[in-house]
C-alpha cells in the first residue's frame, strides 16, 4: 500500500455554504487549542492566528474566507496525513497546508487580525 500523500490544493479547496459553516464551527471550537499546542512547532504562528481571525472576518471576501476556513479546519483536525500527537513532526502537513493557504489570501489577511493576533500570542505565552 502506498502511503498518503498530501493534496494542498485538495486540502485548501473552499467547499460549500453547508462544509464552511460545519468547518468554521469545528475551527471556532478547536482552534485555540491547537494553536497552544503548535507554538513551539509552528515557527509562524502570528500568521496563523492572523488568518484564524481573517477566517472569522465577516468583511473577508467568501472565497479567501473558504480557503482560510479549509486550512485552519484542517490544522484542528488531529488525525490527518501526518497526526499532531506525532510531537515535532505532527504539524509538519499543517505547516505546508497553512503556508500555502496564507500565500493564496495574504492580501485580505489586514493588519487588524495581526493586531488580534499579537494581543493572542501575548495572552498565549507563559
Amino acid at each position: 500500500m502506498a502511503p498518503k500523500t498530501l493534496d494542498i490544493d485538495q486540502v485548501l479547496r473552499p467547499g460549500t455554504e453547508e462544509e464552511q459553516a460545519r468547518q468554521e464551527h469545528e475551527v471556532r471550537a478547536s482552534f485555540f487549542d491547537t494553536a497552544r499546542r503548535a507554538l513551539r512547532y509552528v515557527p509562524f504562528m502570528e500568521d496563523v492566528i492572523a488568518a484564524y481571525y481573517c477566517a472569522i472576518d465577516p468583511r473577508t471576501p467568501s472565497a479567501s474566507r473558504g480557503v482560510l476556513l479549509a486550512a485552519l479546519a484542517y490544522f484542528v483536525l488531529p488525525f490527518d496525513i501526518m497526526p499532531d500527537f506525532l510531537f515535532g513532526i505532527g504539524f509538519t502537513d499543517d505547516i505546508a497546508v497553512m503556508w500555502a493557504a496564507f500565500r493564496a489570501v495574504r492580501q485580505n489577511i489586514k493588519p487588524e487580525h495581526y493586531v488580534k493576533a499579537r494581543e493572542t500570542l501575548g495572552e498565549m505565552r507563559p
